[in-house]
């Protein structure tokens, strides 16, 4: 982009912060305006951000920048197949809409009524609705983890932070609409409408707002800086995630398996696997580190490998590469030993789980059958674990409560 354009958006931008009717600068800086594109209004709230400007500020304004981009912006979104990715996500906007729209006119007709005998089928039909924008998690999901990460490989990075600040408003929304399914057999019935009207306006507001930018702001600048080859992953990665309960059949099935794309090619001394990569001395300190002992046996029943943790429940001594699992059980439970792996083998099972107390402490033991990606057994692993002070947790305590 040339500076001189830059220079003059940036100043745009910085005159709606600064309070100026967003019309005023709208017919001051009409010209650069139209001929701007979603990738350069991307780039360029990013470099405020670079700047000094806070995301939380872009965030606020973000809606009149959008009002005064709004007629270039609609000119903008390329064609796309229905099931490329960006399609399913721009369908599943417009069916969360409709359902948003649905639940104001529910809400409307509550609101007119004192007693809830009238209005039950309006009640059953807003909880169906609150079930749907639960189960829609799963769209937000397949943004934040598979849409936002490759749109910050290309160095867009402020777009996608600003749009997962609006989903954390829109899931404490969609929470408070599903706890009122609940909420109706505590409260009466005057408290729950009071509820429903709240969360029914801000809900539908907050969703058409976000809808919009990421229709021609955010998915228009993906579609022009991810690749093809990138986008054969993204829809694999969207296919694992998994879909809404309304998102149209039709776009989501194929007829055959998508391509998954090429991993880049692993470093001397790099350790590769289908989700990223590892030295050995990573995947080492990993192991060690997790709250759990792991003894991994191959599918002959020779013991191959076990992680080292700081408190191990059981000992474990090097001695035992290389031995059948079955020398390294006292006789007395031989037996189950081979039984469960045999099970294994056979395919008839795929856990076997058992929890004692020792030395005063909780201990959860479990034997996982370890097969690839074809099926076939590779071995078995057990897990144990500690689990006494896990068994006492309540309530909650979430990231933000974290102290230094």
């Amino acid at each position: 982009m040339a500076e001189n354009k830059k220079a003059q958006i940036k100043e745009a931008i910085k005159q709606l912060h600064q309070g100026v009717p967003a019309e005023q600068v709208k017919e001051k800086y009409r010209q650069v305006l139209e001929s701007a594109d979603p990738l350069e209004i991307a780039r360029i709230e990013q470099e405020l951000v670079n700047e000094g400007m806070k995301k939380e500020e872009i965030r606020r304004l973000c809606d009149v920048h959008m009002a005064i981009f709004k007629e270039q912006l609609e000119k903008q979104m390329p064609k796309m197949t229905p099931n490329q990715p960006i399609s399913i996500l721009m369908e599943e906007h417009k069916i969360m809409l409709k359902l948003a729209e649905d639940l104001r006119t529910l809400n409307t007709k509550i609101q007119k009524v004192t007693d809830i005998q009238y209005v039950a089928e309006e009640i059953h039909k807003v909880e169906h609705i609150a079930e749907d924008f639960i189960d829609g998690e799963k769209h937000f999901q397949r943004e934040e983890n598979v849409l936002f990460p490759n749109l910050e490989k290309h160095g867009i990075t402020e777009p996608p932070a600003v749009m997962w600040m609006d989903h954390i408003e829109i899931k404490e929304q969609k929470k408070k609409l599903y706890a009122l399914i609940d909420e109706l057999q505590k409260t009466d019935f005057k408290n729950y409408k009071q509820q429903l009207n709240q969360v029914a306006q801000l809900l539908g507001n907050q969703l058409q707002s976000h809808f919009y930018k990421e229709n021609n702001v955010l998915f228009p600048t993906a579609l022009h800086v991810i690749t093809e080859q990138e986008w054969i992953e993204i829809r694999r990665e969207f296919d694992e995630i998994g879909y809404c309960c309304f998102t149209p059949p039709a776009l989501i099935t194929t007829e055959k398996k998508t391509e998954q794309a090429p991993l880049p090619k692993a470093a001397q001394g790099i350790l590769q696997f289908e989700t990223g990569n590892l030295t050995k001395e990573q995947l080492d300190a990993i192991l060690n580190t997790l709250p759990v002992d792991i003894t991994f046996i191959d599918s002959n029943d020779i013991v191959q490998y076990f992680n080292k943790p700081d408190k191990r429940i059981f000992i474990r001594a090097k001695a035992v590469i290389g031995l059948k699992v079955q020398l390294c059980h006292p006789g007395k439970s031989l037996h189950i030993v081979s039984q469960i792996v045999e099970s294994f083998k056979s395919g008839k099972k795929n856990v076997a789980e058992f929890y004692i107390t020792l030395n005063k402490r909780f201990v959860h033991i479990r034997f996982f059958a370890i097969h690839d990606s074809n099926g076939k057994y590779l071995g078995a692993m057990e897990v144990m674990q500690d689990i006494t002070d896990l068994r006492k947790l309540e309530g909650e305590r979430r990231l933000l409560d974290w102290k230094n």
